[in-house]
């Protein structure tokens, strides 16, 4: 082959190349044009898996595309994240996670199977709020009371939460950083047998989802003395927040978010964030986000992923600073 042929060749090839790594970065025009699927990192009849149903359904009625949710739970979300983090970046695979696998799990193990910061932002589908709540025999009816009966008995008092890393445990040893207080940690395999267990009086304390320990509440079995948002909640007008409480600027609220593999373009995110933006503040999804105690958020794709960050940040300090750590 002459020279010129030769470069002619190679020219031919860098074409043929470049024009299907170009195909492949493209945005399908006609997206979706397929089925989507969803795997849930949270298991069936949690508020992660009931607000991705949420979306399947709207999705589908509004696409015309089957949108089916997968679990595939354990792990600490891992599994399911990586899956996730491994399939193609198209928008037909999708991640329903609660906030630990963006916000938590970077800084609590030691090596994972795929880059939580690389999974891009598609929308927070749903936000719990975070409660304070005690034993029904604690003698601490405030924040202010809590914080002074932990001070007088250090070390003596425990708290719940759902495992070690979760959201729950989290938050309460931010509170601990930002009062002082020396507290136990007590970590129960999920929130059922941790709350159950505040109300039987086994542990002293715990932070929880509303959704989880309001029953509870109503039925008298434990008291809620403080709330974690920065706004009281319409649910229980006269508990204050913890920022009313004497904890400035404290906030902790618990948010399912949808994630794409890395590097799906911003276009086809950004088509999903509309769509589920609109789904999430019709009166039907209004409803089931009700009736499970969360509210729709309104975050773009950009915002969320700062939203994130702000998130990973916060909690990865807390973790390096209460040298928390889990099992592999």
């Amino acid at each position: 082959m002459s020279g010129a042929r030769y470069v002619l060749g190679l020219f031919g090839l860098t074409v043929v190349l470049l024009a299907g790594q170009t195909a492949a970065q493209t945005p399908d025009a006609n997206y979706p044009s397929r089925p989507i699927k969803i795997i849930s990192a949270s298991p069936a009849g949690g508020g992660v898996d009931l607000s991705a149903r949420i979306i399947a359904d709207h999705l589908q009625k509004l696409w015309g595309q089957p949108v089916t949710v997968e679990n595939r739970t354990g792990g600490s979300n891992n599994i399911a994240a990586e899956a996730v983090s491994r399939a193609e970046p198209d928008g037909y695979t999708l991640l329903a996670t609660p906030p630990g696998t963006m916000t938590a799990n970077a800084a609590l193990f030691k090596q994972l199977n795929y880059d939580p910061a690389a999974l891009e932002p598609v929308a927070i589908m749903a936000v719990a709020a975070n409660v304070l709540a005690v034993k029904n025999d604690l003698p601490a009816k405030t924040v202010g009371e809590l914080i002074a009966h932990a001070q007088a008995n250090s070390g003596k008092l425990s708290y719940a939460s759902q495992g070690n890393g979760s959201t729950s445990h989290l938050t309460f040893e931010l509170f601990k950083s930002r009062t002082g207080i020396q507290v136990n940690h007590v970590p129960y395999r999920g929130a059922a047998p941790a709350v159950s267990d505040l109300a039987g009086g086994h542990v002293d304390t715990m932070f929880c989802d509303l959704g989880t320990i309001l029953p509870l509440y109503q039925a008298n079995q434990v008291r809620i003395i403080a709330v974690a948002t920065l706004k009281r909640l319409p649910q229980l007008p006269a508990v204050p927040t913890l920022d009313e409480s004497g904890v400035a600027g404290f906030n902790s609220t618990t948010f399912y978010s949808l994630m794409a593999p890395p590097k799906t373009p911003h276009e086809i995110r950004v088509k999903l964030n509309k769509a589920i933006a609109a789904a999430m503040q019709t009166p039907e999804a209004e409803a089931k986000l009700k009736a499970i105690f969360t509210e729709s958020s309104s975050l773009d794709t950009t915002a969320m992923g700062e939203f994130v960050k702000s998130e990973a940040k916060l909690w990865g300090d807390v973790i390096r600073a209460a040298n928390i750590k889990v099992e592999q």
